[in-house]
């Protein structure tokens, strides 16, 4: 079992790969950069330039992840994941992990409304197709329903979830109910997916003139 310092850098390389491949692979800065991103990311996460080089030192020595030398132009060592290799992932099932590495268990649901920017799923089938095999490889694994939940959440096993505080309760008078606040935030969060994109390309740019 990775740590989840080592998962989130998985998950950052394999949504990068995906999301900014003019960027990819990603150098220590950027990657660095990704890790702490504030958006698209359950729980935010506050790591340093040593933690993530710790991590990819790990990575690379179990065979997850591999060093890109400078070349064409490059003056930086950058880092790409080979774990999608490793595990023979297909685009649905890595699109899935990267999720699942980013913003902890989820919901069928919530996975397809968090996916597009990684895959195309075009139903709520397609999802549950992707982590049937993820599930069936050992990668991934549905929890037992809690109280008061709809829905089960599904979980990745491929690293340490990263401890998420309890969702602070508030009352919304127009709607005369109680909302879970980090339910409310996760919410707007995927309203603003469409500038995720061009966040990561900024980011990623700023990084590589650090």
């Amino acid at each position: 079992m990775l740590s989840t310092v080592e998962g989130r850098v998985l998950g950052c390389l394999l949504e990068k790969q995906r999301t900014v491949a003019d960027q990819y692979p990603l150098t220590l800065n950027g990657l660095v950069a990704a890790c702490n991103q504030s958006t698209a990311r359950e729980p935010v996460m506050h790591v340093v330039e040593h933690d993530v080089e710790t991590a990819v030192a790990s990575l690379k020595a179990e065979g997850l992840l591999r060093f890109v030398h400078p070349s064409h132009g490059r003056t930086v060592t950058r880092y790409r994941q080979v774990i999608d290799e490793r595990l023979e992932l297909d685009a649905p099932g890595s699109a899935l992990l990267a999720l699942l590495l980013l913003r902890g268990p989820q919901t069928v649901a919530e996975l397809l409304n968090r996916s597009a920017r990684l895959h195309e799923f075009t139903s709520a089938t397609d999802v549950e197709v992707g982590l049937t095999a993820l599930a069936d490889g050992g990668i991934v694994e549905r929890l037992d329903r809690q109280a008061g939940q709809k829905e089960n959440r599904w979980k990745q096993l491929v690293a340490d979830e990263a401890d998420v505080a309890p969702p602070q309760m508030t009352f919304t008078a127009s709607a005369g109910a109680l909302v879970a606040g980090d339910l409310a935030a996760g919410v707007l969060a995927d309203r603003v997916s469409e500038l995720e994109e061009r966040v990561s390309r900024l980011e990623a740019a700023l990084a590589d003139l650090l």
